[in-house]
């Protein structure tokens, strides 16, 4: 996977980057793996905006893909094309399974287009492959992994990210893994993976170029706290191009950079943050 580059005519088409989809079906692939996706714009069930900065952009329609492929365990699928997905910067690849069935997964680097995939508890070490995490020897860069058997892939599925399998807990009972994040965490040792680096790993590289592009994905403009009325936001008010008079805040008053999210039924399962670089290991 390669980006475009253009031709500079302009100062802003000298620094465009954009994803090369030469490679991809042009078809939109069957519309009955698809669902229609109603646009919220970032609002909850009673209107009120929950997510900051969403809406207009491109109509678009959600693929079903499929994360948790125990069903198909043992029966052989080829894949029959690669497409764009717009809900997400991976990629998908399109199975027929031999039981005439249809199937989306996300695509990993190097899977081409007649390629058979298989997924078992112990298969061979070929991308697209999925078997039991347990199964998989250290140092295999895997993707879509799962964190409790039949949860389906929850880890691992934007474009070009990358989850290395470190080995097996003591007890037999979990796998330690590398997050692309730097994050050391355990997951069922029964969870699914997939091997191989997801694809589109290029996707770093794009630059959108101008705000029209942002706008068509269903971004609207972020407006800074020091341009706002104080009632709005804690940099807000004073005479002209005042100072933030004091540590840089968020709307509601936090702190920035501090985290806000605490979960403390995974945290066992976290033998190292990305944050730092050395922590208790998790209680077995």
């Amino acid at each position: 996977m390669a980006v475009r580059k253009f031709k500079p005519t302009t100062s802003t088409r000298r620094k465009t980057r954009l994803a090369d989809r030469s490679m991809l079906e042009k078809d939109g692939g069957p519309k009955a793996l698809t669902l229609a996706k109603k646009q919220k714009a970032g609002r909850n069930n009673q209107g009120k905006i929950t997510v900051r900065h969403r809406g207009g952009g491109f109509k678009r329609r959600i693929r079903i893909v499929d994360f948790n492929r125990r069903d198909k365990f043992g029966i052989p699928a080829k894949v029959t094309g690669l497409y764009f997905d717009p809900n997400r910067t991976a990629h998908l690849a399109l199975l027929l399974y031999a039981d005439g069935e249809r199937r989306y997964i996300i695509a990993p680097k190097g899977l081409k287009v007649g390629d058979t995939v298989i997924a078992d508890e112990k298969t061979d070490m070929l991308p697209g492959n999925a078997m039991l995490i347990k199964n998989i020897p250290s140092g295999t860069e895997v993707n879509s992994v799962e964190n409790r058997p039949g949860n389906g892939a929850v880890f691992g599925r934007s474009a070009g990210q990358v989850i290395v399998v470190q080995g097996i807990d003591p007890t037999g009972k979990y796998v330690q893994i590398k997050m692309p994040s730097g994050e050391i965490r355990l997951v069922s040792a029964n969870a699914i993976a997939t091997i191989g680096q997801v694809s589109n790993e290029d996707n770093l590289h794009v630059k959108l170029g101008k705000a029209g592009r942002r706008r068509n994905l269903g971004w609207r403009p972020e407006v800074r706290g020091m341009a706002m009325h104080p009632a709005e936001h804690p940099h807000g008010g004073g005479e002209g191009k005042g100072v933030i008079g004091g540590p840089a805040k968020d709307k509601w008053g936090n702190l920035v950079g501090t985290r806000t999210r605490k979960n403390r039924r995974t945290e066992k399962f976290i033998i190292k943050t990305r944050r730092t670089k050395t922590r208790p290991f998790a209680k077995k």
